[in-house]
């Protein structure tokens, strides 16, 4: 109607408050309690009546449309999440309003420099100090391509432009406060995301990996960033935590605490990834995120040490670990392979991840999931899932050990029990043993028949076989009977199997079966005896 104006982004807006209590606006303010079906006019219509023509539209202004009508509309709403009765409101056409009861009374409190043709892109109300509240204002249809963005501490009385540090030609559409420390701001622009660690005095660029592009409003979930951006899509930046601990030190290395690491099983998927070329979303990192800061005056090798509760070392990583050499038996596309990750210790912030699991076996061969997922296919780990629990992260340089604790949590949708997931660790833990028994008799077993194999080839008679047929009878003692009867080539068979039920009981997230805690017991002995067998052949 003539009455009601709005343009095609428009504002709707959760009550931080209240869940079921809904606001949109036109050019007045509405709530809904009932998901829509009836509204509520919380306000008259707080756009401009009247305003003069810039000269930014140039020859447009002689055109009748173009002379001045009431045309503005509310563009941005800020419920406080302090105080249900207080709300902000901004327009398209440089107005800045305010409510503290519920939408009966409202006051203006734009600052004076704002003019008509100044865009309030959004407006933010403090999480700490209901008072204050952010306005970031976009002033493109002037040709001003400066950013403005305006703080209050005062309900409005009086405001600062807080723009130090983002570049002059990058228009702001958005401002946002961090709602868990004081201070903390983000900022999109026209071309980036920018963060303060002072509200707002100083601002520095936070765009990293992001393509420039136009961010139109960013809001911070839990401990993560997300992004909405003008042509390129949605954006994430996982695990802000460093940067909420930033500035608490005025040391340059830092250990920062580490989030809730969350253990879940990262993918499911029984078929090979998407084509390299298919458009598709990213996953967050896999693994507990480890972030820590360096200085210049940073010397000597870094480690990094996971402990348990009872101070075990479960994991240790240094930056002089050898990278791993490139899998000669790899029968997969290199580019599925995740790149391996290695512990810097050069100056700046780092993000390390660990797997949430054991150590793995030294030297064993790398095995690759069918899960594949492009660039991300990690080796199977040979290492059992680490247990839900406290642990703690140590990293040591210049004979220097910073530590925080680490909390480890179980997937929420598991309905294992704690008892459960420590009895599957205790079993999986005696298989990891037995292969690390067995690893290096089967890589023994293995080598030696393929000598018997080139050995028969080269036999000049059977004189020559006969001890060669002998030795390969014996090494079929130890191969399962039913490969060898389909003819395929003998492998140590405990070892096939102790393989087999330690990936079974880390498929999933539940309570071993009896049948499972018996396998372990059986195994157990098998490992035994056929180390027992193997020591016992003959050394040549």
């Amino acid at each position: 109607s003539d009455e009601f104006r709005m343009v095609r982004t428009q504002p709707i807006v959760f009550s931080p408050l209240d869940p079921h209590l809904l606001f949109f606006a036109t050019n007045c303010l509405w709530q809904t309690r009932d998901g829509g079906q009836n509204w509520t006019q919380l306000s008259p219509d707080l756009t401009r009546k009247t305003y003069e023509i810039p000269a930014s539209v140039g020859n447009f202004r002689a055109r009748p449309t173009a002379q001045p009508r009431q045309r503005g509309v509310i563009y941005t709403i800020a419920p406080s999440p302090l105080e249900k009765s207080r709300i902000w409101a901004g327009t398209d056409d440089g107005l800045i309003h305010l409510t503290t009861d519920g939408g009966r009374n409202w006051t203006n409190v734009t600052p004076p420099q704002i003019g008509a043709w100044w865009k309030i892109s959004l407006l933010e109300a403090s999480h700490f100090d209901k008072s204050t509240a952010y306005a970031a204002v976009n002033t493109i249809r002037l040709d001003d391509l400066r950013p403005h963005i305006y703080r209050t501490n005062d309900a409005g009385k009086s405001w600062k432009e807080i723009v130090q540090g983002i570049p002059p030609n990058e228009n702001v559409n958005a401002v946002r406060e961090d709602p868990r420390r004081r201070g903390l701001l983000f900022a999109g622009t026209e071309r980036a995301v920018y963060v303060s660690f002072d509200d707002g005095e100083n601002w520095r660029s936070l765009r990293l990996n992001m393509p420039a592009t136009s961010v139109r409003d960013l809001i911070v979930k839990d401990d993560d960033i997300a992004v909405a951006t003008h042509g390129r899509g949605f954006w994430i930046l996982d695990n802000i935590t460093p940067l909420r601990q930033l500035g608490a030190s005025s040391q340059q290395t830092l250990l920062f605490k580490p989030q809730t690491a969350v253990r879940v099983h990262w993918n499911f998927n029984t078929d090979t990834p998407l084509p390299p070329d298919e458009p598709a979303g990213e996953n967050p990192p896999e693994g507990a995120m480890i972030d820590y800061s360096l200085g210049e005056d940073a010397a000597g090798p870094v480690t990094l040490e996971i402990k348990d509760e009872q101070g075990n070392v479960v994991r240790r990583y240094a930056s002089t670990d050898p990278l791993p050499s490139p899998d000669p038996k790899l029968k997969i596309p290199r580019y599925w392979v995740r790149p391996p990750r290695v512990l810097s210790d050069k100056p700046g912030l780092h993000r390390f991840l660990w797997n949430m699991h054991a150590a793995p076996l030294p030297e064993a061969e790398r095995e690759y999931p069918m899960t594949a997922i492009t660039h991300e296919t990690a080796p199977q780990p040979t290492g059992p899932w680490m247990p839900p629990g406290e642990y703690s992260v140590s990293l040591t340089t210049g004979g220097k050990t910073l530590s925080q604790p680490l909390t480890l949590k179980m997937d929420p949708r598991v309905t294992a029990s704690t008892a459960d997931l420590a009895k599957q660790f205790e079993l999986s833990k005696a298989l990891f043993q037995m292969r690390a028994a067995l690893q290096p008799i089967g890589k023994s077993y293995d080598a030696l028949v393929a000598e018997l194999t080139k050995a028969k080839e080269r036999a000049a008679g059977k004189s020559e076989l006969e001890p060669i047929e002998a030795l390969r009878k014996k090494m079929e003692e130890f191969a399962d009977p039913a490969a060898i009867r389909a003819g395929q080539p003998p492998e140590l068979d405990v070892l096939s199997k102790v393989k087999k039920l330690f990936g079974d009981l880390q498929a999933v997230d539940a309570a071993p079966t009896p049948q499972q805690e018996a396998a372990v017991s059986s195994l157990q002995r098998d490992t035994q005896s056929v180390t027992e067998k193997w020591r016992a052949l003959p050394a040549n």
